[in-house]
C-alpha cells in the first residue's frame, strides 16, 4: 500500500464504551476532531428520549407504557464533534437532557426493549451514512450496535476517580452522593438483560484513572491510526 496522503483516509468506525466518569465523551469528541470522524454521543440519545416520555408524563415505571410510545419522538443527533446538536420533535434539547431528573430516569427507560431497538436502527443508520468514519460513545456499541467496528475500546476507571471528575462537572455536587448514583447506574446498566453495559472481547481496554485526559485522547488517536493506516 503507497502511503496514502495522496488519497482520502479509508473510513472507520470507532466504538467507546465505558461507564459514566471515565472521560468517554470528552475522549471520544477530542478525537474526532483531530482525525476529522463524525462523532455521536448515543448516552444522549438515550436521554432525549427519556426527556421527552418525562414531559409527556409517560409512568416511566411502567416498561409496557414506555414501549407503547417509544416511536412516538422524533430524535435528529448532529454528528459535528466541535458542535453536536440534539433535538425532539425540532427541539433543542442539549441543555434539558442533562438535568438530574433525566439522569436519575435513564437507565430505567434504556432497559425497554422496544426503546433500545429504536435508538439502535438510529445510531446504525448514523454510523452507516458516516462518510469519513465515526466515534460513537456509549455503553453497548461494540457488543450490540456496532459489533463489527473497526475499533472497540472499553474506558474504564475506578469508582473514586469517576466520581471526582462527575462531581467536578456537577458543581458543588457531594464526590460521595455522585459515587453512590454512578455505582447505582452502572450496576442497573450492568444487569439489564438487552444490551448491557458490557466490555466487548476484542475492545482494547484504556484504564484513565492516573491519566489525564490529554493522555486518553493521545492513547486512543494512536489506536485509530494504527488501524487506520492497516486497512
Amino acid at each position: 500500500m503507497d502511503n496514502g496522503s495522496a488519497r482520502t483516509a479509508p473510513a472507520v468506525i470507532v466504538a467507546i464504551d465505558g461507564p459514566s466518569g471515565t472521560g468517554k465523551s470528552s475522549t471520544s469528541k477530542a478525537v474526532a476532531v483531530q482525525l476529522g470522524l463524525s462523532y455521536l454521543d448515543t448516552g444522549a440519545q438515550y436521554r432525549a428520549i427519556t426527556w421527552w416520555m418525562v414531559n409527556n408524563g409517560i409512568d416511566i415505571a411502567d416498561p409496557t407504557a414506555v414501549a407503547a410510545v417509544a416511536g412516538k419522538p422524533e430524535i435528529v443527533s448532529g454528528t459535528d464533534p466541535a458542535a453536536p446538536t440534539i433535538t425532539v420533535d425540532g427541539t433543542d434539547v442539549s441543555g434539558p437532557i442533562r438535568t438530574q431528573e433525566v439522569t436519575s430516569k435513564v437507565s430505567a427507560v434504556s432497559a425497554v426493549p422496544e426503546v433500545r431497538a429504536r435508538i439502535t436502527e438510529l445510531q446504525r443508520s448514523l454510523a452507516s451514512s458516516a462518510r469519513t468514519g465515526i466515534v460513537v460513545e456509549g455503553r453497548d456499541i461494540g457488543t450490540t450496535v456496532l459489533p463489527d467496528a473497526d475499533l472497540k475500546i472499553f474506558l474504564t476507571a475506578s469508582p473514586e476517580a469517576r466520581a471526582a471528575r462527575r462531581s467536578g462537572e456537577l458543581k458543588g455536587s457531594d464526590v460521595n452522593a455522585t459515587r453512590e448514583a454512578l455505582i447505582k447506574r452502572d450496576t442497573a446498566d450492568s444487569n439489564r438483560k438487552t444490551s448491557p453495559l458490557a466490555k466487548a472481547d476484542d475492545a482494547v481496554e484504556v484504564d484513565t484513572t492516573d491519566l489525564t485526559l490529554q493522555q486518553v485522547i493521545e492513547c486512543v488517536v494512536t489506536l485509530v491510526e494504527e488501524k487506520r493506516a492497516g486497512k
